[in-house]
């Protein structure tokens, strides 16, 4: 089944595509730009949200919903924000057969109408903090569109929080920012950069907009999650004040954070062979499968019979493990099946294996097989997951490093863009023209300003003016 799989070196974005649909994770919709995400694809994302949904709730936050529909006065409230969305809004004019006296639009994120409703509950300082999310589905209207990465409609959560000082707002938003990098990092085994994006990469409506970046395989940038400092601009748009413990009126302070589909993709990308998938362990839907191998009924009994044991023995370790016992599928077949699908661990069960009370047992991440006493196999199976994930980081981790460049020449830099790809940590004069500049003569942008880089008086790459620091730069998704 890898055979079918075009290879990583020669065409990558065709390698995505077909990982992403022969893995089972999704499909095309008959709506252009859609997608239908398959029943994998939606247990992978059903364990980032449970997994998410957690952490949300440990830091205090409670889960919401508000409407699909958002009065189109709504968006126009907040300048920044109605100029940032407006072309990917979609819009709808008529229902019941009647055209609307006003418009509505299909919610492309939710800070206007959660601010219109935020006005109605709050009055005091007693009021806040309110720390809100909710998991929906959005809508964006794409030009192009790639499956997970960039679709006209997505699953994803948005935190909406609302404060009574600026620090309260701006501590918020670096806490969510942690619980991102926190959960790209432990769970989706994805080492990622924290950092502010600039001016020109902000939010539409955000006073600062923080952001994770990743390296995917094909040594390209992917935003995987945004946390953004709203300020008041938000709260001035729909008139939501407070009366403060001194009698004061002042203006609510507002942040707003999410992360999306898209960290499906970054998964696939991340860590995907030209075998397919590698999940890390804490994420897989299945993070075992067992194949009984045989000839004959007698044989299929017997060791059907022991695989299943071996399976119902895993699940009660809590292993997420799947009996393969399908009769008219080649074990070959099925090898390569879940190798595509990314399953960490796979055991193989034959007649040899019964009778010596042994396993074979292979691990997706470094492709080694080894043959295994059945009880060794319980006692170990956890921490052989716990081993894959960390395996799994590690790799990453080198990778990116491998592909982290310091340059201080525009024309090196240009050059090795090209030839080598990754993130590049170079100076840059602050300015958005030379950003601008930079992005229209190479498709490089500044993905992030780091949170943790040191201070490093140098010059711009490019006009040689005073720089306070390096900042990131790739292509990017």
């Amino acid at each position: 089944m890898a055979d079918w799989l075009t290879k990583q070196s020669e065409d990558y974005p065709r390698w995505y595509q077909e990982v992403v649909q022969r893995g089972d994770l999704a499909d095309y919709a008959p709506v252009k730009g859609c997608m239908i995400i398959k029943p994998y694809g939606y247990s992978l994302w059903e364990n980032m949200q449970a997994v998410l949904d957690r952490m949300f709730k440990e830091t205090g936050h409670v889960n919401a919903y508000f409407p699909l529909l958002i009065p189109q006065e709504f968006i126009s409230r907040e300048a920044e924000h109605v100029e940032g969305f407006s072309p990917e809004l979609a819009v709808v004019t008529h229902a019941g057969g009647k055209k609307l006296e006003e418009p509505y639009v299909i919610r492309p994120t939710s800070e206007t109408i959660i601010w219109d409703t935020y006005k109605k509950w709050i009055s005091s300082y007693r009021d806040l903090p309110i720390l809100v999310n909710q998991w929906a589905n959005v809508v964006r209207w794409e030009m192009r569109t790639r499956l997970f990465l960039r679709t006209t409609e997505f699953l994803w959560q948005e935190g909406h929080t609302a404060h009574a000082t600026a620090d309260e707002a701006q501590e918020e938003t670096l806490r969510m920012l942690e619980v991102y990098r926190t959960f790209a990092e432990e769970y989706m085994a994805m080492p990622v950069l924290t950092g502010l994006k600039t001016e020109r990469e902000k939010f539409a409506g955000a006073v600062r907009t923080y952001c994770i970046e990743a390296l995917m395989g094909d040594k390209k940038a992917l935003q995987a999650g945004t946390s953004h400092n709203l300020g008041q601009n938000f709260a001035k748009a729909f008139d939501v004040t407070y009366n403060t413990s001194e009698g004061k009126r002042e203006f609510v302070w507002a942040t707003s954070w999410g992360v999306s589909t898209r960290l499906v993709g970054a998964l696939v990308m991340a860590h995907g062979d030209d075998a397919g998938l590698v999940l890390p362990p804490r994420l897989a839907p299945i993070q075992a499968v067992v194949i009984p191998i045989y000839r004959g009924e007698e044989e299929q009994a017997l060791t059907c019979e022991a695989a299943e044991k071996i399976a119902t023995e895993l699940k009660d370790l809590g292993v997420r493990t799947h009996l393969d016992d399908r009769d008219q599928m080649r074990p070959g077949f099925k090898f390569a099946e879940w190798e595509l699908k990314g399953v960490p661990l796979r055991i193989e069960v034959g007649p040899r294996d019964v009778a010596s009370e042994e396993v074979r047992l292979a691990n997706r991440v470094t492709r080694e097989k080894e043959q295994m006493k059945v009880s060794e196999l319980m006692a170990k199976a956890p921490a052989l997951l716990e081993q894959i994930q960390n395996d799994v980081f590690q790799r990453a981790l080198d990778f990116r490093t491998q592909n982290t460049h310091e340059v201080d020449s525009y024309d090196e830099f240009k050059e090795r863009l090209v030839e080598e790809g990754g993130f590049f940590r170079c100076h840059w004069d602050g300015s958005a023209e030379t950003e601008e500049r930079i992005q229209t003569e190479t498709k490089a942008t500044i993905r992030c300003i780091p949170l943790d880089a040191p201070e490093e008086p140098g010059q711009c790459m490019v006009t040689g003016k005073p720089s306070k620091g390096r900042v990131i730069f790739a292509r990017a998704y």
